[in-house]
Order: structure tokens, then sequence, then C-alpha cells
């Protein structure tokens, strides 16, 4: 019996603050503004869409908060991915242009060191041929045979 009564006393007690809380809410000036719309109006004579309408909004509240939270988050990734991904995009740009580089700088050496090789090999060459050539008439006059050695 004992419990029966202090049931009643928390319901009574739960029933007076809920009284309470719609007294605050109708006395508000904000509430009473969005009350005198048509939408309020509406509302107002339909306390179980009302209620409805409060219980979607409430429940609703914390899947919406969390599927903007990850949004942000991952729009947060996805900019940090980005940025990551430009600097490797970067550094692989940067060893290809090393390599490319570095590429024609040994082809430039080593073609610089054929010509170089090739123009003082050349005019050695026919300077040597031309001595041959005066030796060998030289000996072609004297003995109208050319040896080379």
């Amino acid at each position: 019996m004992q419990r029966h009564s202090s049931n009643s006393s928390l319901t009574q007690q739960l029933g007076e603050r809920w009284l309470t809380l719609m007294n605050r809410l109708q006395e508000d000036p904000k509430m009473a503004q969005v009350m005198s719309t048509k939408t309020g109006q509406y509302l107002r004579r339909r306390p179980f869409l009302a209620l409805a309408l409060l219980l979607f909004s409430a429940m609703a509240a914390l899947p919406v908060g969390l599927f903007l939270l990850f949004a942000l988050i991952t729009i947060v990734m996805s900019v940090v991915g980005f940025v990551f991904f430009e600097a490797f995009l970067l550094l692989v740009g940067g060893m290809t242009l090393l390599s490319v580089l570095s590429g024609i700088a040994l082809f430039s050496l080593v073609v610089s060191i054929i010509v170089t090789g090739v123009f003082v090999t050349i005019p050695n060459l026919l300077i040597y041929w031309e001595c041959e050539e005066s030796n060998c008439r030289r000996e072609a006059t004297s003995s109208h045979v050319c040896i080379l050695d």
C-alpha cells in the first residue's frame, strides 16, 4: 500500500512539473510568436501530431548530428588526404625531374666527350694521313714503291 501511495505522489509531482513546463512554454514570447503562425495553429488543433513531431524532432537530433559529424570528419580527412596526395605527387614529379635531368647531364657529358674526341682525333688523323701521303710520295719518286709500316 505504501508503494501505491509513493507511486501516486511521484505521478502527481510529475504532472505538476509537466503543467509548470507547459505554462512556461505558453507564456514564452517566442513560443507565442510561433504558435500564432498557421503551422502553430494547425499543431494546436492537432495535439497528437504535435507530439509526434516533437518526438520525431527530438529523436532525429542524434542521428542527424552524428551524420553531420561524420560528414565533417570525412571532409577534413579528404582535405588532409588530398594535401598528402598532392605532396606525394610533387615528390614523385620532383624525383622524375631529377632523374631526367641527371640522364640529360650524363648524355651531355658523353656526347661532349665524343665530340671533343672527334674534334681532336680527326685533325690529327688528317695530319698523319698527309704526312704518310707525303712520305709515300717521296719514297715513290725514289723507288716507285711505297711501303707503309
